[in-house]
């Protein structure tokens, strides 16, 4: 029986009711145990043909664990206390639930932004180990990470190859560069997963496992899942769960994310990506918003906002309707051990993206931003004046957004102006996440000075999931882009690259904003000149919306 619990209410409950008979009746649990790729129509079969490897990783990834369990031993007798992850989406978010849930140490670096990545190379050099995890093989991010940290690792004496471990896809570039490399160790994930669903796969185990998180347990939790969610049944959570993420009618596309005591620690990070890089394409999908339960969002509600809680296993387990989603409200509550709802949550996407006429597997937009961000580095063009410069803060934006706009207070104004009825609005900040997390405060006050659904994202962290939908989705996001000058000598050099940490990043901003105007997207951007200056003088502007 799987620990798995959940219960819909309002719009949700009744998109169980409309769709789950059918979904039973099409065997599509079972079908997407036995990866048919057929299930997403013609136009999807070649790419999910590829990408179905993930329904029976609880038992495929097994071997690994005496493998990674064996290596973790090596490193710890040869001095090493601390793992450090580069990787990116879901080769990083992953790791990150699983470490943080567990309570074990994993820094991740999953930035470009030089004060972060300078302060993990900073942080233990001696006693570390690098896990390098990029499905392609050509992650600008994670080569650029990994050159860097062989430089520090030079540079302490320590030869670069014993403390390297890679994760990667067979026969990649980084593959065979790593072996040619005689890097410590290189392990190759399943090349039928896709990076958002990997999270059972070498690219979630191999990290966590070495940090010492219960991989074994992790597995085993998924496997008591798999049994459930496999069967053509009315109560698969699978089905429910992916009826009421993209069934509703009409469709609730804003599903704010929202943890209630479930004791797993940043799973709705996790699920953010594998849902927003999963449907958000060919101009439909649903976003998901990562909130609090005293959210605007989740109190005031909206005629296309779902909420989904994640709560602990008593909130659903007595006979009496007990949690918070038990009203007449649009909610789903869940609950599970967080190897059940990983795999839970990726059979929900799946069967959403049936009902959505999407292609779950593809993500068609990301390499845009790539690619422009690739341009302006090998351009390196100038950026241009700003519009104009308010204390520590420069302004950008097209001249028929900012109008005659002078100050930052009018500019985001004037942006939250271009806010459709149904729209949202995205915050995008250049910016170390753990030296500037404070600033993530702005997105309660935005949401409640907009009434409308505002996310929070850290660059160029988020490209690699709620980017696809940016581009992908619905054309009804506005889009606040935060990025900060780097003094010469705050920057971070890339070894044999003739671009350094702070050029890049700069670059993977102009990108993206390129890209997303390119798509009619209006787009701000506000540079900080003067980081914790600009930073508050933000949060100052951003309160004074509701004030």
């Amino acid at each position: 029986m799987s620990s798995l619990a959940l219960r819909a209410a309002g719009a949700a409950a009744d998109a169980v009711q409309a769709h789950v008979p059918t979904l039973v009746r099409e065997q599509v649990a079972s079908k997407i145990a036995a990866q048919d790729p057929t299930l997403w129509g013609p136009d999807a079969q070649p790419e999910a043909s590829e990408r179905l490897g993930w329904v029976s990783l609880a038992e495929t990834s097994r071997p690994l664990v005496p493998q990674i369990l064996a290596l973790r031993d090596e490193l710890a007798a040869d001095g090493v206390t601390h793992i450090v992850l580069a990787g990116m989406g879901g080769s990083s978010l992953a790791p990150e639930v699983i470490t943080r849930t567990a309570g074990v140490d994993l820094t991740v670096l999953d930035a470009t932004d030089p004060e972060q990545v300078a302060t993990a190379l900073a942080d233990r050099i001696t006693e570390t180990a690098l896990v390098v995890s990029s499905k392609s093989g050509s992650t600008v991010e994670t080569d650029s990470q990994r050159r860097a940290f062989a430089g520090a690792f030079t540079d302490a004496g320590i030869d670069p190859a014993s403390r390297i471990i890679v994760v990667t896809d067979p026969g990649s570039p980084m593959d065979e560069a790593s072996r040619a490399a005689g890097y410590r160790r290189v392990f190759n994930a399943d090349p039928t997963v896709g990076g958002r669903y990997s999270a059972l796969t070498a690219f979630g185990l191999v990290p966590s496992g070495l940090a010492g998180a219960d991989i074994q347990g992790l597995l085993d939790e998924a496997e008591e899942a798999g049994e459930h969610l496999r069967e053509d049944d009315e109560d698969n959570i699978g089905f429910r769960l992916g009826a009421a993420l993209g069934g509703t009618s009409p469709l609730r596309d804003k599903i704010v994310l929202v943890d209630d005591g479930s004791g797993i620690t940043g799973f709705a990070d996790w699920a953010e990506q594998l849902i927003a890089e999963s449907t958000g394409k060919l101009g439909r999908g649903v976003l998901p918003v990562v909130a609090h339960p005293d959210s605007p969002e989740v109190t005031a509600g909206a005629r296309d906002v779902l909420v989904v809680r994640f709560v602990g296993d008593d909130a659903l387990s007595g006979a009496e309707p007990t949690d918070p989603a038990d009203d007449d409200r649009d909610q789903v509550a869940i609950s599970g051990s967080l190897g059940a709802l990983m795999l839970a949550f990726e059979y929900a996407t799946a069967v959403a993206g049936r009902l959505l006429g999407i292609n779950p597997f593809d993500q068609p937009d990301v390499e845009s931003a790539k690619k422009a961000a690739r341009g302006l580095l090998d351009a390196r063009p100038d950026l241009g004046e700003p519009a104009f410069t308010d204390g520590a803060i420069e302004v950008r934006g097209d001249a028929g957004l900012l109008g005659g706009a002078s100050t930052v207070a009018e500019a985001v104004t004037a942006l939250l102006g271009a806010l459709p009825d149904d729209g949202y609005l995205a915050v995008m900040a250049y910016l170390d996440r753990l030296a500037y997390a404070d600033l993530a405060d702005i997105r309660d006050p935005l949401a409640a000075a907009t009434g409308r659904p505002v996310t929070f994202g850290w660059g160029p962290r988020f490209l690699h999931s709620t980017g696809q939908y940016h581009k992908g989705g619905p054309a009804q996001g506005v889009y606040l882009q935060v990025t900060a000058t780097t003094e010469p000598a705050d920057d971070v050099a890339i070894p044999d690259r003739p671009y350094t940490f702070g050029q890049l990043i700069t670059a993977q901003a102009a990108g993206d904003a390129q890209v997303l105007a390119e798509h009619d997207r209006p787009v701000l951007r506000l540079n900080l000149t003067d980081r914790a200056a600009g930073v508050t003088q933000l949060r100052e502007v951003v309160d004074g919306l509701s004030g």
